[in-house]
Parts: structure tokens; C-alpha cells; sequence
């Protein structure tokens, strides 16, 4: 008996898509996992049986009561904390009023939602007996899991993911030590892809016999819900999923029925711009928008060409590249579609930087990719491929033709947002499209949508560099070397965003021949059942 401690929810990408594809495969090999998280709706998910809220005092609720289909089961307990809820990058969350980034947290703050976890750790540790624990995140469940085996030595281990490596631990002294005392008294570490290793021991080099604790550990993707499709099925696929959108209670996102404000003068200043942006995206994001199902069956899913980008809407994931790219490609394949999957605080700039290129506002279009991170609230320079090629066209005197280009191919239905899709939702959107791309600017352990492309037979481009060259090297031995090679987009930005025009399009006119032997590849390499037997095995 294991307990895996999250101290996020179910819900979404990254470490949470992670947590809940690898406790429902624990649970279909015949485990039982304890899940400590904060997971608001636990009978969205058929693999747990059980589900108890702690209230500060100790007082225990329960939440679920049911029988499961698997051959295992999982029991979750959600403490019940204060209303500061400790977040690697902010977004909004249900429940809590004051969400923070964990490098704005006081110690105080820290400590108390420390104290919370460690508190029901201990009391549920003490009745069920685990023979270890494995805490998600370098911090802060790692150090949860410290302190309850320094009072009841229970082993545990420790995976490590890149949000808080990159958000929290590289920027807070406060949160280096927290995890450097963790990751020393854990019995392992689990580590997703090589730059993942190295990170961790260029953070920690002080840690004895670090490198001997450190273990691989693959990513992992849903084969049999991402499936290829043949292409006749694809407007039937998209109509499904249309239908699931409008049987599922979500609260969709008021229609965005605001005019991009294109017409702004030379002049305008910084502030205003970012004021403007706030108010563009003030609704709730985390939900599809509420006329998707309009901008879905506006695609001739027989006839056009579907690029499709998935994931978290925040520059350093590069999108801005593609729509910079986008006018190129549109003029050698006029019948592509851009979908945007996704939510977040990029999407208000997208949307404005797409009407500026649309009506021709180059004053407005400099300014966004001048300020760009600012925009959003960043210390880096994210933009910067993007404003490299601009400089370059300029340079080669091809901007006026650029320009021309993007005033015949860019319209609005051109490119589709579709606010945020559940997995159980993508699934029936990401076969259909055509080439899926994933620009990232930072390093990653490797995006599992990425992964769920290829399971779909989707062709992939992503930035070759950390987890995502790994990913595109395991594809060799399955295409030719050649094929491969077209994956690859240099992260340089001297060099992304004419590799997104020039490999885009010739992978829209390979990609389909190579759909069955990429979805092999996931089947052979990245099956979550075979990476949920290699986790318990070392545990």
C-alpha cells in the first residue's frame, strides 16, 4: 500500500494530468494507493472509491463512498487548508480566494500549509501502515513527506517536476533548502528525461550518494483513449465531441464578443496595453468557450489543413512564434486552420497581437513583441524569436512582403481558440488534426500532450532541446531518419520561427503516411500501464 502526495488537483495538464493517469493505472494492476491532494470533485473520476475531507481540527468528512471498476483501488483525503493556497505559476482555482506564487509566500504562510498536510499524513499513515511515499513536486510535498519519516520513518521518494524546479526552487533561496532537505533523506528520486537529471544534480551538488538515488522514469500516454482515426471519421469525431461539450455541465466561458482594440495610436504606453489585456482576460478561462462548438464546425474537417497547439496559453510555451509564422504558411497552404487549445494569461495578448497583423497595425504588433514578457508579467524575454524575425525580414527587405502576405491570408476564422478541453474532451479533437506544434522556450521533462499527439498518428513539431528532443528520438527505428529530422525545430531564435514555416509545411504534406507507425511508437514506449509497473516495482 502506497501514498502518492499532490498537493494540486486532478484536473488539467502537467503534474496533474501525471497524477491521475498514474494512480488510475496503479489502481488497474491491483494496488491500492492513498492520494493526498486537493481535488475538488472526486467522483469525476471513476478510479476512487473513497474520498475524506480534514478539517483543521481533525474532524474527518466523507466526500465518496462508491464501488470502482478496477481490479485496485485509490482512497483520497484532501486536507482542507486556509484560504492561501501555495501555487508555481498563478492561475485561478476553485475554493480559494488568495492563490499565490510560492516565491511570494511568507515563511509563516509556508509553514502553516506544511503543518496542514503533515497533520493528515500522520493521522492516515498511522492506520493504513505504508510500506513508502512518493511526493509529486521538488516542493512542497516533498518536505511533507520528510517530516512524517522523521516521526514515523516511512520511506519515500520524490519526482521531481519542471514547474517547480523552474518557478520555485531556481528562484527562492527558501525553497532550495526546503527541497535539498528532502531530496536528502529520500530513498529515491524519480527522474523524467535527462535534463531533468541534470537539474537536479547541478542544484543539489552537496547531496551525498545523490547520483545513486536518482531513477529514470518514462512519461507515459493514454494509447487506447489516443487513437488514430481515419479521415473520413473525422467530422464524426468532432461532432462527438460537440455533443459531449453540451452534455457535460461545464460553465462555459462568456462568448468573447469584445472588438480587439487594434485601433490604437502610436502612442500608447505600456500600462495601457497591459491594462487592456487584464480587462480582455478577465472571465473565467477554464472552460471551453461557449461558442466552440460554432468555431469547430466552421473547419472543413475533409478538406483543410488542422494545425493544432495544445497546452497552458503563456509565451514561454512559444505560441507567438506560430502566429508570427502563420502568414508564410499560409501562402504556400491557404487551406490551414490554426486551433489553440488551452487557457491562460497569453491569450488576451495573442488575440490582440492576431488583430494587429490582421488590420495591418504594425505600431501595435512592434509594441507586443517590444514589451512581450512584460505584457504578461515576466522577467524573460520570451518574444524574442519572434522579434529576431521580424528584424531579419527587415534586414533582407521581405517585411513589406511579409506584411502583404499576412493582409490577403490573416482573418479571424483562420485561427480558432477553444478556451480550455478536458483530456476526455482532446481526444476526440487531437486526431483530427494534421500537425500538432509545441514551440517551448524553457526546458521541459517533455510535454505528455505531445506525447498524446503522436499516440494519435498526429505528426509532431517541438523545440529540440531537454525532454522534448527525447521524445522525438525515441521515434527513430519507427520512421526514417529523414522524417525525424522534420520533428526537429532549433530552439535558437535565430532560427524557430522560419523552422516552424519551412518543416510546417512539409510535414503537412507527409504526415499522414507515418500516422500508424507513431502511434507504435506510444504503444511500445509510452503506455501508462507499463510505466505504472515500472514506478510500483521501485517503490
Amino acid at each position: 500500500m502506497i501514498c502518492l502526495m499532490h498537493g494540486y488537483l486532478l484536473e488539467g495538464s502537467g503534474s496533474n494530468l501525471w497524477t491521475r493517469s498514474m494512480v488510475k493505472n496503479i489502481c488497474r494492476i491491483g494496488e491500492t494507493v492513498h492520494l493526498l491532494c486537493q481535488e475538488n470533485h472526486p467522483e469525476r473520476y471513476d478510479f476512487i472509491s473513497e474520498a475524506y475531507a480534514y478539517r483543521p481540527g481533525g474532524k474527518r468528512e466523507t466526500l465518496l463512498k462508491r464501488e470502482t471498476p478496477y481490479r485496485g483501488r485509490c482512497i483520497l483525503h484532501k486536507p482542507l487548508l486556509s484560504d492561501t493556497f501555495p501555487v508555481y505559476i498563478w492561475d485561478k482555482y476553485e475554493e480559494f480566494g488568495n492563490v499565490v506564487p510560492m516565491i511570494e509566500l511568507s515563511s509563516d504562510d509556508i509553514e502553516n500549509y506544511l503543518t496542514r498536510n503533515l497533520n493528515v499524513l500522520l493521522e492516515i499513515a498511522k492506520k493504513h501502515h505504508f510500506r513508502c511515499l512518493l511526493a509529486n513536486h521538488a516542493v512542497l510535498m516533498s518536505v511533507v513527506a520528510k517530516r512524517a519519516h522523521d516521526v514515523l520513518k516511512i520511506p519515500y521518494s520524490v519526482l521531481p517536476h519542471g514547474s517547480a524546479i523552474v518557478y520555485a526552487v531556481e528562484k527562492d533561496k527558501r525553497l532550495h533548502d526546503l527541497a535539498g532537505e528532502a531530496f536528502t533523506d529520500a530513498e529515491n528520486i524519480f527522474t523524467i528525461g535527462d535534463d531533468m537529471k541534470k537539474r537536479v544534480l547541478g542544484l543539489f551538488p552537496d547531496i551525498p550518494r545523490l547520483e545513486k538515488k536518482l531513477i529514470a522514469l518514462r512519461l507515459g500516454v493514454d494509447t487506447k483513449a489516443f487513437r488514430p482515426i481515419p479521415a473520413k471519421e473525422k467530422p464524426v469525431s468532432i461532432e462527438r465531441l460537440i455533443r459531449q461539450l453540451e452534455d457535460t455541465p461545464h460553465k462555459c466561458a462568456a462568448a468573447r464578443r469584445k472588438a480587439s482594440p487594434v485601433k490604437m495610436p502610436a502612442s500608447i504606453k505600456k500600462q495601457e496595453l497591459v491594462a487592456i489585456i487584464k480587462d480582455r482576460g478577465n472571465y473565467d478561462q477554464q472552460v471551453p468557450d461557449a461558442n466552440v462548438a460554432e468555431k469547430l464546425r466552421s473547419v472543413d474537417w475533409s478538406n483543410d489543413k488542422v494545425i493544432i497547439f495544445v497546452g497552458r496559453l503563456m509565451s514561454n510555451k512559444g505560441i507567438q512564434a506560430i502566429i508570427a509564422a502563420l502568414p508564410s504558411i499560409l501562402w504556400r497552404q491557404p487551406n490551414v486552420r490554426l486551433i489553440i487549445v488551452g487557457h491562460g494569461p497569453l491569450r488576451a495578448i495573442l488575440e490582440v497581437l492576431i488583430g494587429a497583423i490582421e488590420t495591418g497595425n504594425r505600431d501595435l504588433f512592434k509594441k507586443i513583441i517590444d514589451w512581450g514578457g512584460d505584457l504578461e508579467g515576466l522577467e524573460s524575454k520570451p518574444f524574442s524569436a519572434t522579434k529576431h524575425f521580424i528584424q531579419k525580414l527587415t534586414q533582407d527587405d521581405k517585411l513589406e512582403s511579409y506584411w502583404r502576405k499576412a493582409k490577403k491570408q490573416i482573418s479571424r476564422d483562420k485561427i480558432i481558440f477553444t478556451g480550455y478541453l478536458k483530456h476526455d474532451e482532446l481526444r476526440h479533437l487531437l486526431p483530427c488534426a494534421d500537425l500538432a506544434i509545441f514551440p517551448s522556450m524553457v526546458a521541459e521533462a517533455g510535454p505528455l500532450v505531445f506525447l498524446e499527439a503522436i499516440s494519435c498518428g498526429v505528426f509532431p513539431l517541438g523545440t529540440y532541446f531537454s525532454g522534448m528532443a527525447q521524445s522525438i528520438d525515441s521515434t527513430s527505428g519507427y520512421l526514417p531518419d529523414e522524417v525525424v529530422e522534420i520533428m526537429k525545430l532549433r530552439p535558437a531564435k535565430e532560427h524557430l520561427v522560419d523552422d516552424i514555416v519551412e518543416k510546417s509545411i512539409k510535414a503537412l504534406g507527409i504526415g499522414a503516411k507515418h500516422r500508424d507507425a507513431l502511434h507504435k511508437v506510444a504503444v511500445e514506449n509510452y503506455d501508462w500501464e507499463t510505466v505504472a509497473r515500472e514506478l510500483v516495482s521501485r517503490l
